[in-house]
């Protein structure tokens, strides 16, 4: 059983301070536009490739399933971390807390795994 000057010298941690990418406010809009313009063109094209999967039924074959499966994983990933790091940049915040730092992490080690297995089985096709 802990005594009292233990229990007051324990830390509890409830938010992460992030490092910023740059600290000059005149290259943040920059970031801004080029991080948001990668992650709608990364998006959008692979939203493309499952639409046009699921559209033609001759790409209805192993391969074309896996990669639109594939392209689904991808907008999974990237969307676990951008936008919180976009909103970051246009807010000027810099902090994560400690549950959200988790889910993303664990989000985004669940779809990177679900990526490596698909790539895994289309190589074996």
């Amino acid at each position: 059983c802990p005594n009292n000057t233990e229990a007051q010298h324990r830390t509890h941690i409830s938010e992460f301070q992030l490092i910023s990418l740059s600290e000059d406010v005149d290259l943040q809009p920059l970031l801004f536009g080029l991080f948001l313009g990668m992650y709608l063109v990364t998006v959008l094209g692979n939203l493309l490739i499952i639409l046009a999967v699921s559209s033609d039924p001759h790409l209805h074959t192993p391969m074309y399933l896996f990669l639109s499966n594939l392209s689904l994983a991808d907008i999974c990933v990237i969307s676990t971390t951008v936008p919180k790091m976009i909103v970051d940049i246009q807010t000027h915040s810099r902090v994560i807390s400690y549950v959200g730092c988790l889910t993303q992490m664990s989000l985004f080690a669940i779809f990177a795994c679900m990526d490596d297995m698909l790539l895994t089985v289309m190589a074996y096709d």
